[in-house]
């Protein structure tokens, strides 16, 4: 049977009613067909010139930062370091844009936008060389978690954002990701109910062209990441990654439209990655020497740097006096690193559960009995010992 034949077959109409129809006109929601840049470009000139000194001296730092972390790991007080080198711009830019009262919510390659925000410097490594938790507390920073497990942060800034609407609180949440967490269904739900709820969040893809081994032409055909926006109803953005103006501008913009109310933005950011995906990656497996250093040309720290000196707003002592500083804070962060950590076993059974299961109970009092047992043995052996 047809479905001419069936009943009421003559009120069948072919065509979907007007609920089916798209509820927003695309256009509007389509990114540029090229990243957007300012540096270099007329958009340079109504750039407050202390915010580009403030990038440039914050740049310097992190590129300083991302130099001395690397070399922690190999001298073994980090089991692990993704740097960030190269993507200097996005992740101070994505610090920069947010209010106090906002939230960051970071991925693992996210430490340096995590101490741009104001995090110190050591507890942003904590987690990376194994100590506790997260090495600081996300309520008192307004920082999410470090987040290992791909765009796993993505559901819960949406889901920080979409709360403090309903309460009323005046907060954006940015939540950072990689090309690869584009590839996560969890990336997709995140934008699905953003868009629909209309939610204060800010999505900031660092597209750095690999997802480990894995070049971005394995994993998509879209023209572009930030196509993907338009098929959850939002507007999609592409910047030019390594032009910090340009990520600052951007980046201000999608944070005021979420502020008025307006909804999500999907931003991405075009870089690159300079250095390995981690120090347990031998990035020369899967990119060529050429390919790096035609980026090396495009490096967010020398365009900032050339576009200062052209204007006469930074000079070779304001350059130098960068250094400095950056020195200064890598030789803080070595000499506190280079420190063994004090730990404290018990901590183990704390911030676990608002109130600790029967089970965890009896782990922490077998725990105690024993540390308390080599207590003893210490004391009387060191009395033994006079």
């Amino acid at each position: 049977m047809t479905v001419q034949e069936l009943p009421g077959a003559a009120a069948y109409r072919p065509t979907p009613p007007p609920a089916w129809k798209p509820i927003t006109d695309p256009a509007p929601l389509l990114p540029d067909p090229e990243p957007y840049r300012v540096l270099g470009t007329d958009a340079v000139a109504d750039v407050d010139p202390e915010l580009l000194l403030r990038l440039h001296a914050e740049l310097v730092r992190g590129r300083r930062y991302n130099a001395q972390a690397t070399a922690l790991t190999k001298q073994g007080r980090l089991a692990v370091y993704p740097s960030s080198t190269g993507q200097e711009a996005c992740e101070i830019a994505a610090a920069l844009v947010l209010e106090e009262r906002d939230w960051l919510f970071p991925s693992y390659r996210d430490t340096l936008a995590a101490v741009a925000r104001g995090l110190d410097p050591v507890e942003a490594l904590t987690l990376l060389r194994g100590d506790r938790h997260t090495g600081y507390d996300p309520r008192e920073h307004r920082i999410a978690p470090l987040c290992t497990p791909l765009a796993t942060q993505l559901p819960h800034a949406v889901g920080l954002a979409h709360a403090a609407r309903l309460k009323g609180d005046d907060v954006v949440a940015l939540a950072m990701v990689g090309d690869g967490g584009t590839s996560e269904g969890d990336f997709h739900e995140a934008l699905n109910f953003a868009a629909v709820w209309k939610a204060p969040v800010v999505f900031f893809v660092q597209n750095n062209g690999f997802a480990i081994s894995v070049p971005l032409a394995k994993q998509t055909a879209a023209p572009s990441l930030a196509h993907k926006a338009v098929g959850y109803g939002m507007p999609g953005r592409l910047v030019d990654g390594n032009d910090a103006a340009a990520v600052h501008q951007v980046l201000s913009e999608a944070v005021a439209r979420a502020r008025r109310g307006e909804g999500p933005t999907l931003v991405e950011a075009v870089t690159y990655r300079m250095e390995a995906h981690t120090n347990a990656d031998d990035a020369t497996r899967y990119r060529v020497d050429s390919e790096v250093e035609a980026w090396r040309a495009h490096d967010p720290v020398r365009l900032l740097e050339r576009e200062l000196t052209e204007r006469g707003l930074l000079e070779d002592e304001g350059i130098e006096r960068a250094k400095e500083a950056a020195e200064r804070m890598a030789a803080a962060l070595r000499d506190r690193m280079n420190a063994d950590p004090e730990l404290a076993p018990m901590d183990l059974f704390a911030h676990v559960y608002a109130e600790q299961t029967g089970q965890l109970r009896e782990q922490a009092a077998a725990l105690r009995a024993e540390l308390d047992a080599e207590q003893d043995h210490d004391e009387h052996g060191a009395e033994a010992g006079r």
